[in-house]
């Protein structure tokens, strides 16, 4: 068997890199998507007279498009300028890709139907693209996108921690307050403190099963490749990139 050719080796990192950059250029374009429809939410419940911060960025699916936000934008750089990503930030874009579907799959199982209990209708192309289509281009992204690194098992802490806090501070503050920002969270609702537990468990399952996903695809986008492993099936040692200490 021959061995390969350096043009050839060149001309397909060339190509990477070139596919690389377009995923950049359309990850920064994703969160200012994001960002373009929380401002216009935002400016919209201002017009009516109903914006209430404490219960708007309360929301689940607005924290985590406000992590979008960041993520995809850092990303979007970072794919601009280098030609993999650190390790760390491949561990939060697993986590993200839970987060995406998580809201996705909640808000067109569960909450879509739902009415406002003061019966405002917002504009519908930030909720849509919140809830559909932004989830969409996340989970393809992680599929499709080339340069990452590696990542282990550990993810699954770090995908389910944060949803777990805020459960917590949810319940903790709707104790307080008798406002939650969800049907199913409520205690006193039809469902009962039982109900808010099958909910709150199932999915937290559902994220890790996610990121347990996210993990497997990972893995096998850098399966053999050098560069991207442990050290393992001879893919060689990692270079450090100095952004992977920050």
């Amino acid at each position: 068997m021959s061995a390969p050719s350096p043009l050839g080796e060149k001309a397909a990192a060339a190509r990477l890199s070139t596919l690389r950059h377009i995923a950049g250029i359309i990850s920064l374009v994703a969160g200012l998507i994001i960002l373009a429809a929380l401002i216009t939410q935002i400016t919209d419940q201002i017009s009516v007279g109903r914006f209430e911060p404490t219960e708007y960025f309360a929301f689940f699916t607005i924290q985590t498009a406000m992590i979008n936000i960041v993520v995809l934008i850092a990303g979007g750089i970072m794919a601009l300028r280098l030609d993999r990503d650190t390790r760390l930030y491949t561990a939060i874009r697993a986590s993200v890709f839970s987060y995406a579907i998580v809201t996705g799959v909640v808000y067109n199982l569960l909450l879509r139907d739902v009415p406002n209990a003061d019966g405002y209708v917002g504009p519908v192309w930030p909720n849509e693209s919140l809830h559909v289509w932004i989830p969409i281009y996340i989970a393809l992204d992680w599929l499709l996108t080339p340069g990452r690194v590696r990542i282990g098992w550990k993810t699954l802490w770090l995908a389910v921690s944060y949803p777990l806090i805020w459960v917590g501070v949810t319940m903790l503050r709707g104790e307080f307050t008798g406002w939650y920002p969800y049907p199913f969270l409520e205690p006193d609702g039809p469902n009962g403190v039982m109900g808010v537990v099958t909910y709150v468990v199932g999915i937290a399952a559902f994220i890790i099963v996610l990121a347990a996903l996210a993990v497997v695809i990972n893995r096998v986008h850098t399966r053999g490749v050098r560069g991207v492993g442990h050290g393992r099936r001879n893919t060689g040692e990692i270079p450090v990139v100095r952004a992977d200490l920050r």
